[in-house]
């Protein structure tokens, strides 16, 4: 019964796992690549995914090795962190697989001894009790694992993991579906979920039996797997078999000697014992039945036949120790099996090794080398061999083995001669004494790759230019076809059918920029436009105010005097002209005027402000600092902030007096603000301090209990006033100065801040660093910042871009920002900042993204994103525009190392003439980028001076080349500064939040808790991890208390510290020191053999922790009302997951709503309703007093009774309303920050969006939700409030943390993600604390695990690498700019600079050499293809290719497929003559075109899923027939190209690399054998193996395999750093690495047949924003295609044009209904 009675609930679990697949995510798993997150990978997952590789054949050991070894490597170059787990049940499961059990064994072996990994084995099965400590300890954040195994009961035991892992909170990714970039990998991610969480919690007990008789079936599997292969023997006499032989072993070699040997006589001895007992039994059982007798030697083959079979694989392992790979990777295949019994015997040897592995310990203290456990057996080389002794040998072909061959061969046989001992195993030689054929008989026994002929690939020879600068020196090693090849002369005759006859495709086709929807017609005069315009460009100003309070600012062009620049700046007040003396007593007398003004306003408010603090000294200090803050008179600062002095000090008397006697906690707020004032005082206003100011402030000190700071300050006055020891007691606060300023006043610490004002900035003071950027853009240089967010560094921009504004009305500055969101807050901005009177035609500022664009090309700052600003780069029409730019701002230049359109952010650096400014918070390696832009700058300049030359002679000989003149008015400069700040305004402290008693608990976390001792003494202290004030005095205290001894804690203790001695002033700074200081002599501690105390000092700063099991996204509300009550709003609340974000907000708004009915008056709802009856009533008897006065207009008592009833109304009216107003304490809104009139222009914007009523119900209440499927109206909305104020709680993804404008007081992290990553962390965390408003941050990490805070507070963020920068498609560009710009000078100069200076090939000559090959095959294919003529000029369809650029390689095959008539057959209308297109039709071509652009895989597992769709198919159908032989044509020629293109790169290869394992660097080269005949005639495959790896190559697998559609990238040669992703390959199927067929989410097609997007999330598994997202991207590319296709046919009515046109409009229409 056992399992049999779990079944159904085994496949009840196979159902959950199989219904979350297609809503698994498929992304990068870890982004991060200094340290990823940590993770674990299931040791048997990888077994099984490489043991099915396609490439790899059965019981070829090393190549397997390779496939592990190459994936880890490939997780490790990407930063991945993980430790790589064995479970011992899971053994069990291979049992009917001998070869794999060993397998198994030495794969763990190998792992642990012979790489650094760390590799687990000690848990017995995924529900033991030390497995779930070691989750809840190690805190994983995925496990990879696979979803199905080698049989069902392995598939079970893999489920088992799966909904383990999820219990316990920790993501699972699949192993399969896997694929791999230059610097990503891309996986499933299958989160764990509440709900199968509680599955788990609820089945717990069913789970635990389940998993018991799982593994009882197996434990009986492994008697019915052994019993036909050994008899009766018992598994511990074969166990104690293998252990004498091992003893044996020891005595026979005492010397010691390698695994390879060890294991091929011990398994072949110990099985040859154990098959001679085993026919012995045989015998005996079978003699008792004597009829039987003569069927033994029937049915089992005899002892020596057994015999012939060690001897040859103690041969075929000699051959392994003696041949390099180079030799072996020349190995003949031979396709013949072999015979049954032989296998059976196979079996028999393959579980004594794994007894032999499996009692290593007994070779202990014996020198057993195990370096190579990788390559223990090879058993295609025993079928060559077996093979040749009786085929070739026995016709008559005698070869010698050779000397050192043949002397091993004898010294392992006599071994396994005397380890056998119990009978005679028969001499070494012959190797055959008996006549059987250990293999099959098969008509093609060897399998011939030479016959596989790789195309000879010859390149078709270009004349141009462009090509011959960028790879002439590659050329002349090229094999070039001749000019009269038929392959060339075909070309010619490029033949396009009969229908496209009318089309012309060659037409410049127009580009995005004239597609992209305009949203005002720059040149209408209509009014109704107008009028739009005018309430656009209202909106815009109101939106920038909300992101700063900066008053517009007129701008008038002044002209450029190039000479007064270099003239000094007088200094001589004799030389001032009478002008300058009158501007100078005017400033004068203005300012005093303003003065005066200033105390006259003081002299009125004073009097109130003194009562109010004597009344309520805290809310009476705040309307002080409100005074001061509009206050600008130095002057009338001092004497209020004197006033404010004497009214603490009082207080603070009062306070202490009116203490108990046995109070002595004081309130030390009042303490802070008496301080506060003496540094203002101090620091400020010194200048201004009398004698008696000095006075009172020393007093003040006195009474704080702060003697000696007093007498420094006024040494006379020590105990005046008759301060007592007692009374000093009384008033004193019982610290020193310096930890109480540390302590408890740590964020009001004053900042270093310049005092000397810069002419340059009208505003405020710049600090040293923004003045250096000033300096940048006034010599027009560029500059790469990287400063933290919030402190300022966009100021440069700005001021940039008045520079050029003041300059001319021609010069244009471009800011290029990643995402729409900040494109829209930038030019809101720039249009609130600056007005200028421009010329008719002109605007100031400009936006451009793939949606909208307005003024883009007649303005003066065009906003864009960088996929949009490069298509104006690349425009070949365009370049007189692009000539006007002076400066190019990137925002977020980080984004450079992204995911998505990194490559195009690496395109325009390099494209660009002008100067830049790149922009960054987060960077780690500034300098290396800074380097590239240099070397990027270094050839601007000779590229320039090259151009000028021409341009000069030119004009000399009379062409009127004006074209420069504009550039190179402007003396620009190529220097590249680095400009680093990394200190932030205000501190930022982290909480972590947890349940206690059904109340959200906040725990401080200070930042070293994030560190361990390791970590410090490797990388030191991170340097961005920052301690605030109290933080720095905190990690003293817990030092000085785990080391008592501590040398040096008088010296560090704070009042003696050398920069605090004696300061009544503290400054930000010179804590800064302090805590330097104490960083550097905790690391010493570690260095210097103190670590156990510095790990007590670590551990201690770390919170307790209680872990809660309630699921925390339902306290969630509870945590924001926390929040409100403790005065930390408003905050930002971070989520990774669309639903999240908006759920969150609903169930906050819900908590709020549910708190407000339980607290209402019960007879409230009752109350409002009478009101509304009786004011319906009024209204009624108004309307009618109303139509009674027209009639009758004379009598004055009517007017009476109808005034009456409208004041009636209005008053019920307000009732009404009031009673209806959501109450203060039920909504987070703050009513006062925004007016009624304000708010509803808002809401109106929003009331005919999709989600305009829900987010205007939020913001009600004082919440909204953030991200990228919102509309920018919605978002706009959004941003705006929270800005102003009124909504104060906002649910977000990380797209908010992308520089939008949205700082905050606190930041919480409510959801875990992959994307939750160092950079992230520190963009979103970087929002808490408003500059101006919040002098400390709050961080706070909700449901977040602890490990994962730790890794967030130590990582650095990650370093910049480049992307592979080419694609086909891009090259086309590249050419077509070079041959069809109006200034083909410039042009070429741009397309060489993006082809020469790849952030990937920089300082990596090999990379460029394989850049350079690539370009070369990219332009054989345009050519073959038909895009380009052999002069590099483009042709035939190739502006259809460059404009669908974005989808490389659909692009390619559509037009493939239009070309070749595949549409014109497709699209018949109806009936002839009509223009309208049957559902069949147009079903047939969303299909179509559903393969080509809306390719989203599934797991292939999920095909297996019972469950029932409603609306959609959710599997895509493959291609109809005819486009797929077409598709297949292209690939084949595609494949052919590529194949012949990786034998040219694989010269570039590193074969000493190529040799050695990936990870554990093993060698395996050598001399090659030469004295052996036989080894000459099995080694004889030296074609055909060149461009796959040696490794690979002993599978049988050669160059010929890289024409074959399933070939992954793996076989090629690691070391060329290319791979089938980069061919423009599109192949119907994709396989998965076990082999299964991967199938296509028909989201398009179901869309298009049900349009509902409920389907979609329902059948089809999608999440809402994905879909939503995907579909509008369908719809733009139909819109693209169409658009196209008719401008570049003159046919009106075209069949294909028609019909895309319908298409476009049903799908667009169908997408606006959702």
């Amino acid at each position: 019964m056992g399992l049999q009675k779990y079944r159904m609930f085994l496949e009840e679990i196979s159902e959950l796992i199989l219904s979350e697949m297609p809503k698994a995510e498929y992304s990068s798993i870890f982004n991060d690549f200094v340290e990823s997150e940590f993770f674990l990978i299931d040791g048997d997952s990888l077994l099984v995914m490489c043991i099915c590789e396609e490439s790899l054949k059965q019981g070829q050991e090393l190549h397997f090795f390779y496939l592990v070894e190459r994936y880890l490597v490939d997780i490790i170059s990407k930063g991945g962190q993980f430790a790589i787990v064995f479970f011992k049940d899971a053994e069990y499961a291979y049992f009917n697989f001998p070869a794999l059990l060993s397998l198994r064994t030495a794969l763990i072996l190998h792992l642990q001894h012979n790489n650094t990994i760390d590799v687990r084995t000690e848990f017995s099965g995924c529900l033991s009790q030390e497995w779930k400590t070691f989750l809840e300890e190690s805190y994983p954040y995925f496990l990879i694992v696979a979803d199905e195994g080698l049989n069902d009961l392995q598939t079970y035991l893999f489920n088992f993991l799966i909904i383990q892992s999820w219990s316990m909170k920790v993501n699972v990714v699949l192993s399969s579906g896997q694929a791999s970039d230059i610097l990503r990998l891309y996986a499933y991610l299958m989160l764990s979920k509440h709900k199968q969480q509680t599955f788990f919690k609820k089945n717990e007990k069913k789970i635990e039996n389940a998993y018991k008789a799982l593994i009882k079936e197996l434990e009986e599997c492994r008697v019915l797997a052994f019993e036909p292969i050994f008899g009766n023997l018992r598994w511990n006499n074969i166990i104690e078999e293998a252990c004498e032989i091992i003893s044996l072993l020891k005595q026979l070699w005492p010397e010691g000697s390698d695994i390879r040997r060890v294991l091929c006589v011990t398994s072949c001895s110990l099985s040859l014992r154990m098959y001679h007992d085993f026919l012995e039994n045989r015998t005996k059982t079978t003699s008792v039945q004597e009829n039987n007798s003569q069927q033994v030697e029937g049915d089992c083959l005899s002892l020596q036949w057994m015999e012939d079979l060690c001897k040859l694989h103690c041969l075929s392992v000699v051959f392994m120790l003696h041949l390099p790979l180079s030799q072996r990777a020349c190995t003949r295949f031979i396709t013949s099996d072999w015979i049954e019994d032989i296998q059976t015997f196979l079996k028999m040897r393959k579980w004594c090794e794994y007894f032999i592995l499996n009692n290593r310990n007994i070779f202990e203290f014996w020198n057993l080398n195990l370096i190579h456990l990788c390559d223990l057996s090879d058993e295609l080389l025993l079928k060559n061999i077996s093979f040749y002794y009786e085929n070739e040998n026995v016709q008559g072909l005698h070869l010698n083995l050779g000397n050192a061959i043949m002397k091993d061969y004898e010294y392992l046989w006599n071994a396994v001669s005397k380890l056998v001992g119990k009978f005679d195993v028969g001499k070494p030689l012959p190797l055959r004494t008996t006549e059987l054929n250990f293999l099959k008989k098969d008509s093609v026994p060897i399998k011939d790759t030479s016959k596989e002929k790789m195309p000879n690939l010859g390149f078709i020879p270009m004349s141009s230019e462009m090509v011959d600068q960028f790879v002439g020196d590659f050329l002349k090693d090229l094999p070039f076809l001749k000019r009269d090849d038929p392959i060339v002369t075909s070309l010619v005759k490029h033949k396009e059918f009969d229908e496209l006859i009318h089309w012309h495709s060659h037409k410049p086709l127009s580009d995005d920029y004239d597609r992209t929807k305009c949203h005002f017609n720059e040149k209408s005069r209509d009014p109704y436009h107008l009028k739009s315009m005018q309430k656009y460009q209202v909106f815009q100003r109101f939106y920038g105010k909300s992101l700063e309070s900066v008053s517009s600012k007129l701008i008038v062009t002044q002209d450029v005097k190039p000479k007064k620049n270099f003239t000094k700046p007088k200094t001589k007040k004799a030389n001032e002209t009478k002008a300058e003396i009158i501007t100078r007593e005017n400033k004068k007398r203005l300012f005093a005027k303003e003065e005066q003004k200033e105390e006259n306003k003081w002299n009125v408010l004073s009097h109130s402000i003194e009562e109010e603090m004597k009344e309520n000294l805290n809310s009476g200090i705040q309307n002080l600092e409100d005074f001061l803050k509009s206050c600008k008179s130095n002057l009338v600062k001092y004497q209020v902030e004197m006033v404010g002095l004497t009214a603490c000090l009082k207080a603070w008397k009062e306070h202490c007096r009116s203490q108990g006697k046995g109070e002595t906690t004081k309130d030390l707020s009042i303490a802070v603000q008496m301080m506060k004032r003496i540094h203002s005082l101090m620091e400020k206003h010194s200048e201004l301090l009398q004698e008696a100011d000095r006075q009172l402030i020393a007093r003040c000190l006195n009474y704080l209990g702060f003697d000696e700071l007093a007498s420094s300050l006024n040494p006379t006055e020590v105990t005046e006033d008759g301060i007592k020891e007692k009374k000093k007691n009384k008033y004193s606060i019982g610290i020193g100065p310096v930890r109480f300023q540390l302590q408890y006043m740590g964020h009001y610490l004053l900042r270093d801040e310049r005092k000397d004002p810069d002419p340059r900035v009208h505003d405020f003071i710049p600090d040293t660093w923004q003045r250096e950027l000033l300096d940048v853009v006034d010599n027009n240089e560029s500059a790469v910042i990287v400063a933290p967010t919030s402190s300022g560094k966009t100021y440069a921009s700005y001021y940039c871009m008045e520079k050029v504004l003041k300059e001319s009305d021609e010069g244009v500055v471009v800011y290029v920002a990643p995402t729409k969101a900040l494109v829209n807050q930038v030019a809101a901005t720039v249009q609130n900042r600056y007005t200028k009177n421009l010329p008719n035609g002109l605007a100031l500022c400009g936006i451009f993204t793939r949606e909208y664009r307005h003024d883009a090309l007649n303005c003066q700052v065009l906003v864009t994103v960088p996929a949009c600003f490069e298509i104006l780069l690349l425009a070949p029409h365009r370049q007189r525009w692009v000539k006007r730019i002076r400066y190019v701002i990137f925002d977020e230049v980080h984004c450079l190392g992204g995911e998505i359109g990194a490559e195009v952010w690496e395109h325009l650096l390099v494209m660009i003439r002008c100067p830049f400014l790149a922009l960054s918070a987060t960077i780690s390696n500034p300098e290396h980028l800074t380097e590239w832009l240099q070397a990027i700058k270094r050839y601007w300049k000779q590229a320039d001076n090259i151009i000028e030359k021409n341009t000069a002679s030119q004009r000399n000989a009379g062409s009127r080349a004006n074209f420069h003149k504009d550039h190179f008015q402007m003396k620009q400069s190529y220097k590249v500064r680095l400009v680093l700040y990394g200190e932030r305004y205000n501190d930022l402290e982290k909480h972590i939040c947890s349940v206690k008693h059904n109340d959200i608990d906040f725990d401080h976390f200070h930042p070293c808790a994030a560190l361990t001792t390791e970590h410090i003494e490797i990388y030191g202290f991170p340097s961005d991890l920052t301690l605030s004030p109290r933080e720095t005095i905190q990690l003293y205290d817990t030092m000085f208390e785990f080391w008592r001894s501590w040398p040096r804690a008088q010296e560090l203790c704070p009042e003696n510290f050398i920069h605090f001695k004696n300061k009544t002033v503290i400054k930000k700074m010179d804590v800064r020191k302090y805590e330097e200081s104490l960083k550097a002599e905790l690391t010493n501690w570690i260095k210097n053999g103190n670590v156990e105390e510095a790990k007590l000092v670590l551990r201690n700063l770390s919170p307790k922790l209680v872990s809660s099991s309630e699921n925390m996204i339902q306290m969630f509300p509870l945590l924001v009302e926390k929040l409100r009550k403790m005065e930390k709003l408003p905050a930002l609340i971070f989520l990774f997951k669309l639903g999240a974000v908006e759920q969150c907000a609903r169930d906050i708004s819900t908590f709020l709503e549910k708190k407000q009915e339980r607290e209402r008056p019960p007879n409230a709802d009752k109350e409002a309703y009478d009101v509304a009856n009786k004011l319906r009533k009024v209204k009624k008897s108004l309307e009618k007093q109303k139509t009674m006065d027209e009639k009758s207009q004379k009598k004055p008592r009517n007017m009476n009774k109808s005034l009456i009833h409208e004041a009636e109304h209005n008053n019920l009216l307000q009732i009404l309303e009031k009673s209806l107003e959501i109450p203060q304490e039920y909504t987070y809104a703050d009513r006062k920050k925004v007016d009624s009139e304000l708010l509803q222009m808002v809401f109106n914007r929003v009331k005919l969006l999709r989600r305009g009523a829900e987010l205007k119900a939020l913001a009600e209440r004082g919440i909204g939700y953030h991200h990228r499927c919102l509309y920018a109206k919605e978002k706009q909305l959004v941003e705006i409030l929270f800005r102003k104020g009124f909504i104060r709680v906002v649910t977000a993804t990380g797209t908010l943390a992308l520089g939008i404008n949205m700082p905050c007081k606190s930041v919480v992290f409510a959801q875990n993600s992959v994307y939750l990553d160092a950079l992230n962390y520190r963009q979103m965390s970087g929002r808490a604390g408003r500059r101006g408003q919040d002098l400390l941050g709050d961080v706070y990490f909700f449901d977040i695990p602890f490990p994962k805070i730790q890794k967030l507070i130590k990582s650095n963020v990650p370093e910049l690498r480049g992307h592979f920068p080419f694609s086909i498609t891009m090259i086309l560009r590249l050419m077509v700019l070079a041959s069809k710009a109006d200034d083909p000078e410039d042009a070429q100069a741009k397309v060489l600079s993006v082809l020469k200076h790849s952030l990937l090939s920089f300082k990596q000559p090999k990379t460029m050499e394989m850049l350079k090959l690539y370009f070369l095959f990219s332009l054989q294919f345009l050519v073959k293809e038909g895009y380009l003529d052999q002069e590099g000029n483009p042709m035939g369809f190739a502006g259809l290719v460059s404009h669908l650029h974005y989808h490389e390689p659909s692009n390619l095959v559509f037009v493939s497929f239009l070309v070749s008539g595949l549409f014109h057959n497709l699209c018949q209308p109806t009936e002839k003559g009509s223009k309208c297109f049957s559902q069949d039709v147009m079903e047939k071509l969303v299909l179509v075109l559903a393969n080509l652009f809306g390719r989203k895989y599934i797991p292939a597992k999920f095909q297996e899923s019972t469950v029932k769709f409603h609306q959609s198919k959710v599997f895509l159908e493959d291609l109809p027939e005819d486009f797929n032989a077409a598709l297949h044509k292209y690939n084949m020629q595609i494949t052919k190209d590529f194949a012949s293109f990786l034998l040219i790169v694989s010269k570039l290869a590193d074969m000493k690399q190529e040799y050695q394992l990936p990870l554990s660097k093993i060698n395996f080269t050598g001399k090659e054998c030469e004295d052996s005949q036989l080894v000459s005639h099995l080694m004889s495959c030296k074609e055909g193996r060149v461009a796959v790896s040696p490794f690979v190559c002993l599978s049988g697998n050669s160059d010929g395999d890289l024409l074959q559609p399933k070939t992954p990238s793996h076989v090629i040669l690691r070391t060329i750093g290319i791979s089938h992703a980069q061919a423009p390959l599109l192949w119907p199927h994709r396989f998965d690495s076990q082999g299964r067929r991967m199938p296509l989410n028909a989201y398009a097609l179901d869309f298009y047949k049900h349009g509902s997007l409920v389907g979609l999330i329902q059948d089809n598994r999608m999440n809402e924003g994905d879909a939503y997202e995907l579909l509008k991207d369908f719809s733009l590319i139909l819109q693209s295609i169409s658009v196209s296709l008719r401008e570049l046919c003159e046919d009106e009515d075209d069949n294909v044009v028609l019909a895309f046109e319908q298409l476009s409009k049903t799908f667009s229409e169908k997408f606006h209904k959702v």
